[in-house]
């Protein structure tokens, strides 16, 4: 978090082309956790590899996210973080900029920051794009970069904006434990 000690640890990896993204990012996972750390990612609705991912045998919460050709990992002691969620967006991606963010999270122009920092949320969250992102309520400030996001029939999430890759833009979001037992 700016100004103070983060309780979550970044990193990332270029991935080759014709690799896989998700390969890089556990290996990034099991490179920032502790040895016998187990890790899944079971979908919710269907089972596939493509949920939250869940770390076992280790006290630890991780997201991963993916930006063009990166792969960004996060991890954070579950003494500091009851959830914990990152996103990572291209600065500039064509086709998306061709596309436009219009009305994905409000009547206007969404901007890449403000899209990481609600899907940050949600994957704080658990619940990720099931819920609707127009419907995630973001208030930036005190300090530039910091924010908190409050997710319908969900919580209220600390987050800021964290220094990725040149040309990605990452945003990070954790429950704090206190902050779950209210």
């Amino acid at each position: 978090m700016p100004g103070t000690a983060s309780p979550v640890v970044l990193a990332w990896t270029e991935v080759p082309p014709g690799s896989s993204r998700r390969a890089h990012a556990w290996r990034l996972l099991a490179d920032l956790l502790p040895g016998g750390a187990v890790l899944d990612n079971p979908c919710l609705r269907c089972g596939g590899p493509h949920g939250p991912v869940v770390v076992t045998n280790a006290p630890y919460r991780a997201s991963v996210s993916y930006a063009g050709r990166f792969a960004v990992a996060a991890v954070a002691p579950i003494r500091d973080a009851a959830a914990l969620g990152i996103d990572a967006e291209l600065l500039s991606d064509p086709r998306r900029d061709a596309a436009g963010m219009t009305g994905l999270l409000q009547d206007g122009e969404t901007t890449a920051r403000e899209w990481t920092r609600v899907e940050a949320a949600l994957k704080a969250d658990g619940r990720g794009l099931r819920v609707e992102p127009a419907t995630v309520h973001v208030i930036v400030g005190p300090s530039p970069g910091e924010w908190v996001a409050s997710v319908p029939g969900g919580a209220i999430y600390t987050g800021w904006d964290a220094a990725g890759p040149d040309g990605v833009l990452v945003s990070i979001a954790i429950l704090s434990p206190a902050a779950r037992d209210l």
